[in-house]
């Protein structure tokens, strides 16, 4: 069984990410910050792959995705407006236990300085393979794309997957880039 956990700022679109994954509406959606207060989990046989993607994991593999509360207010380096000191550790220790990170970083906003520090920890102290996506792609110019994806290039040291949960661009490369780390898993 290999554990994903979603992880990003408030309002990047994990919980979108979550249904888009298993192709149903598990996690709430909502515009406002705040909205999932802690972890939900669930756990599938495998990702919903699209029809026009040969499976890459040969669906032998059970996926187990963990979308977690925004870790901090996307304008201030605060910790997210809804999490308490002890639902920001247990958020912590849940990723921490998991095999593969999706870090969503927001078109719109940027890399956040909070979650580029949890990035680093996770992919140094705890060795974690870690896939940057930037979603909300479809809503800025296609320069500030490229812009946060040297930024993220620079400071964390990987390729950022452009993503869009609206027209699902990117959505094909996200799942290979999974399939990828959950052969090593």
């Amino acid at each position: 069984m290999i554990k994903v956990a979603i992880i990003g700022a408030e309002n990047v679109g994990k919980s979108t990410l979550m249904n888009a994954l298993i192709g149903g509406k598990i996690s709430e959606v909502e515009n406002l910050p705040g909205t999932t207060k802690g972890t939900i989990r669930r756990r599938f046989g495998k990702l919903k792959i699209p029809k026009s993607m040969k499976n890459p994991l040969g669906g032998a593999d059970e996926f187990v995705l963990i979308d977690t509360a925004g870790l901090f207010d996307p304008q201030r380096e605060l910790r997210g407006k809804v999490l308490s000191e002890e639902k920001f550790r247990e958020i912590i220790n849940e990723i921490v236990s998991s095999d593969i990170v999706i870090h969503m970083v927001d078109a719109t906003v940027g890399l956040h300085r909070g979650m580029e520090k949890l990035h680093h920890m996770l992919k140094f102290r705890y060795e974690k393979p870690i896939i940057v996506v930037i979603n909300k792609v479809d809503l800025v110019p296609p320069e500030r794309v490229e812009k946060i994806r040297q930024t993220i290039k620079k400071r964390l040291e990987q390729d950022a997957i452009p993503l869009s949960l609206v027209t699902y661009e990117g959505f094909n490369d996200l799942l290979e880039r999974l399939a990828y780390y959950a052969q090593y898993v």
